[in-house]
């Protein structure tokens, strides 16, 4: 693996909130969350594609056991991610873990991973392929993702228990 994408994990240290106890999102205002939460594995994704939203939903649908937490690429969390190799853009969903910072279809397949149950079996078989073909295929997709799949209309945080797993 290479070194920009397996690194240290992410710091404990989230953005401070403003007066109100709110952060903004970027579309999302939501209460800050504990230091003790970002030890958990953190999804980033573009908090503006239509194919990144319906993957954290369909994420929270599939979870065997709810341990990913989210975040937009766009935010404050990712913002304070201070880690060698980090991507400056959105182009690709980055998945930060106690192993490091994961991009591209290596977060992908660790996202299927931390899924669970049938999942993993997919996650196994897909590691079968080289990473340089999973790769391409990856940046393929995300090169026309707004075109097929469109913007997202609203923030992917939903309502509820699963919007304590989302992090500004």
């Amino acid at each position: 693996m290479r070194n920009a994408e397996r690194t240290s994990p992410i710091p404990a240290t989230p953005e401070s909130p403003g007066a109100d106890g709110l952060v903004s999102t970027g579309g999302c205002t939501r209460a800050c969350e504990s230091a003790s939460a970002l030890r958990e594995p953190v999804l980033y994704f573009d908090g503006e594609c239509g194919l990144c939203s319906r993957s954290v939903r369909w994420c929270l649908r599939h979870e065997r056991r709810p341990m990913l937490r989210f975040a937009p690429l766009q935010g404050a969390t990712y913002a304070a991610v201070d880690l060698p190799g980090k991507p400056a853009g959105v182009e690709t969903l980055v998945l930060v873990d106690a192993a490091g910072l994961h991009m591209k279809s290596e977060a992908v397949l660790r996202m299927l991973r931390y899924v669970g149950g049938p999942w993993t079996a997919a996650e196994r078989i897909g590691r079968l392929i080289p990473r340089f073909v999973r790769d391409a295929v990856y940046q393929f997709v995300a090169a026309r993702r707004y075109r097929w799949f469109g913007r997202a209309a609203v923030c992917a945080a939903p309502g509820g228990a699963a919007s304590a797993r989302f992090l500004p």
